[in-house]
């Protein structure tokens, strides 16, 4: 570091305390910036002595070591003085443009004291007030000459300047009247060098120079404002009145000039399509915005800040006027009406225009983003709701079959695939949903096709959340289609229609079919378009992992799933309450089936209780039906028979009034086998359907381990009575191909699988 470029310097002074200081501050890195520079604003300090006291005693690491110190303190020092430019620089411009103001100002002052001047030196001269007071100076001029019988060179010279710059202001000839005024410009410092005039004459001269200067300026303020005045000589004439000395008047003037012409090349438009005028009217004021900004920064390169800012301040102007023109002529009756499409290809359009300004530096895009963002919020929100109500309609009368989209075509090949969509270029299979589904995805795929500028207006989280929010109100749709649904909210309160009621295990199937599909695959597919960063074509969006898309997608797909889950466990919990429970409400699993085993002394046929005979059939049932809903989507069929078994083994589980019975009357022998036997047979099937989890397996544990308790509670040892495992294995299998009719048991050995035999085998 040059030592011009250590801040602060002031005179010499003490040099030890300075240099301890800085010591000091070196030793603790604790401190702040301002108390880093506190030593350097001494004025006391000496950078010379400092810097030549400092090296001498130091190596080549420590004087590196210490210029790099210094470095990086002058970075700290401008970047604090860069965040304090920052935090005030509204201030900022407003001062400047009052210093702007002060300027033309103190001009107009200095005319008035020269007037006043000439007035003193005509009266002290003995001159004529009236002629001063007017400001005649060629008649002044003439009165003083009169009186004088000999007339020098500088003197005439005087005569004819005042007349040809007359003949040139009169004319109107620009270049010539500026070379006449920097002539008399001249010729003033030569004559007050050699002062070959009069004080009188001398005043006259400037006063006379001062007058055209003015004249000749307010010609040239008269020539930007014309209409007809172009591009070119608008730049020209404002570069000449800023020569002239009038610089804040002439960018006032080149910018209200543009101003003037935007406004009647836009009420000249003619209004014919949306998109037209919409494009008509952005590329004009756009174009001019660039085009004022491209003359300013020409004729007023390396000015002061003030034409800056005063270049902002009107571009900020126009682009306000032009979004308020916008929202009343289009977006304000597109966005009551719904029509999100055209307006985000309205806002799309000019943001595009606008970007094209950052390259000069003038970033209007958060002005329009300001202006549009309510309208298209409010677009947006109409679609959402409108979607609500055709859904709702359509549930109303729905039959709750699934079947392709109307709009597919059926294609036969060798390979057997199902049928595709004519216009899609998915190489996946379509999926069947049921009509009210069809319209609700595709009146969401509608809705997000052309949704991009919604991100970059910052609605793609609003976007996000009335999709939650829709498919929300589909899936109590769907719970109110159920039998027996308590969800009501879309009944009277709403004036939505009943929903028709799923009276099939099949139709019931069909809306989880409904819910999975469109929350699984259908609406992250939309959800996609809203991302500029996600390029490509719909195969790979699809075979993008979850850890691939944006955080807010996966959180999306987690909150629809959690809608799914809702609808899966209704569905559960009815089926549940259908197996467990009588019409009248009694239950079907009580503590007497095992309990008044012992009772009847009688020797009993060894076969799973008729409840879980029930459920075995249930879930066979609902198995072969979801295995055709869920073609090549297994797992979605697994959840559902895995949550349905679950919920009739928990609820035994947890049942206290049987367990109480269990525990307060002894259980014996053969109620401990009926039990084992009945949780056997729940894990062999449930295990051969692939749906046993490791929750149903440790519940059904807990079952059998809580029975076992109660017996060995009683003195008698479990094991003694409890056959082996292939027992209850044997028994289990062939109950299942008996109730799926795959067996008979007219010549079966009652003694083969009886328990206390195979005990004692």
């Amino acid at each position: 570091m040059s030592m011009d470029q250590l801040p602060f310097v002031t005179p010499r002074g003490s040099v030890s305390s300075s240099i301890g200081s800085v010591a000091e501050l070196e030793a603790n890195p604790n401190l702040t910036l301002s108390d880093k520079l506190r030593v350097f604003k001494s004025s006391s300090f000496d950078p010379n002595a400092y810097v030549s006291s400092k090296s001498r005693s130091m190596n080549e690491k420590e004087i590196r070591h210490l210029c790099a110190y210094l470095v990086d303190l002058k970075k700290a020092s401008a970047e604090e003085m860069r965040k304090s430019v920052l935090a005030n620089y509204s201030a900022f411009i407003r001062t400047s443009k009052e210093i702007s103001d002060l300027e033309g100002e103190l001009l107009s002052m200095r005319n008035l004291l020269s007037n006043q001047a000439a007035l003193v030196h005509g009266l002290a001269e003995g001159c004529q007030l009236g002629s001063l007071v007017t400001g005649n100076e060629g008649s002044d001029i003439d009165a003083i000459l009169k009186e004088k019988t000999d007339i020098s060179n500088t003197e005439k010279w005087l005569i004819e300047y005042l007349e040809t710059l007359d003949v040139l202001l009169a004319e109107k000839r620009v270049e010539e009247s500026m070379a006449a005024l920097e002539e008399g410009e001249k010729m003033t410092n030569e004559i007050t060098q050699g002062k070959t005039l009069s004080p009188s004459l001398f005043q006259a001269l400037q006063n006379a120079i001062t007058e055209h200067r003015q004249k000749l300026a307010d010609q040239l303020a008269d020539t930007i404002c014309q209409p007809s005045t172009r591009r070119a000589e608008i730049r020209s004439t404002a570069l000449a009145l800023k020569n002239l000395g009038d610089g804040p008047r002439a960018h006032t003037l080149l910018l209200k000039s543009y101003k003037e012409k935007l406004n009647r090349n836009i009420q000249s438009l003619e209004s014919t399509t949306v998109s037209a005028y919409t494009a008509s009217v952005s590329h004009l004021v756009f174009s001019t915005i660039s085009q004022a900004t491209s003359d300013s920064l020409t004729v007023f390169a390396g000015e002061e800040p003030a034409y800056t800012s005063e270049l902002v301040t009107w571009a900020v102007i126009q682009a306000e006027n032009f979004s308020l023109l916008l929202k009343k002529q289009i977006l304000a009756s597109i966005a009551a009406s719904g029509g999100l499409r055209i307006a985000l290809e309205c806002v799309h359009v000019c943001l595009t225009h606008c970007h094209l300004l950052e390259s000069s530096g003038m970033a209007l895009s958060p002005v329009l983003l300001k202006h549009f963002r309510p309208f298209v919020e409010q677009a947006l929100i109409t679609n959402l709701k409108r979607i609500e109500q055709s859904s709702a309609a359509l549930a109303s009368a729905d039959d709750w079959l699934l079947a392709y989209a109307p709009t597919t075509r059926t294609r036969k090949s060798n390979t057997g695939l199902p049928p595709v969509s004519s216009y899609s270029n998915l190489n996946s299979h379509q999926p069947k949903l049921s009509i009210s589904a069809h319209k609700f995805n595709s009146m969401v795929q509608e809705l997000f096709e052309d949704a991009g500028p919604l991100e970059i207006l910052q609605l793609d989280g609003l976007a996000l959340e009335g999709l939650h929010q829709v498919f929300n109100f589909y899936v109590n749709l769907l719970i109110n289609a159920m039998p027996g649904s308590a969800v009501t909210e879309n009944l009277e309160s709403t004036g939505h229609k009943i929903v028709k009621i799923a009276e099939t295990e099949t139709q019931q199937i069909a809306l989880l079919g409904n819910a999975i599909l469109l929350a699984d695959e259908l609406l992250p597919r939309a959800v996609i378009k809203l991302s500029h960063s996600t390029k490509g074509d719909d195969d790979s969006l699809k075979r993008a992992s979850d850890k691939q898309k944006p955080p807010e997608q996966r959180e999306l797909k987690k909150r629809l799933q959690r809608e799914v889950d809702r609808l899966r466990d209704i569905f559960c919990r009815q089926h549940a309450l259908e197996l467990i429970f009588t019409v009248d409400g009694e239950p079907l699993v009580n503590s007497q089936m095992y309990l008044g085993m012992e009772e009847k002394g009688e020797r009993p046929e060894w076969f799973p209780s008729g409840i879980f005979q029930e459920l075995f059939i249930r879930l066979t049932e609902v198995a072969t039906i979801v295995s055709d809903v869920f073609v090549g989507r297994e797992r979605f069929a697994t959840i559902l028979l895995m949550r349905l078994t679950e919920t009739v083994i928990l609820w035994l589980s947890d049942d206290q009034a049987f367990w109480d019975d269990i525990e307060r009357t002894p259980l014996g022998p053969l109620g401990l086998q009926q039990l084992y036997l009945d949780m056997q047979f729940v894990m062999i099937f449930s295990s051969q359907g692939r749906y046993l989890s490791r929750h149903l397996h440790q519940a059904i544990k807990n079952i059998i381990g809580r029975a076992i308790d109660a017996v060995a509670a009683t003195g008698l040892d479990p094991n003694s009575v409890l056959p082996e495992d292939e027992w209850f294995v044997e028994v289990s299998e062939i109950a299942m191909k008996m109730l799926t009719g795959k067996a008979a048991f007219d010549n079966v050995d009652e003694d083969a699988y009886s328990p206390t035999g195979s005990a004692h085998a």
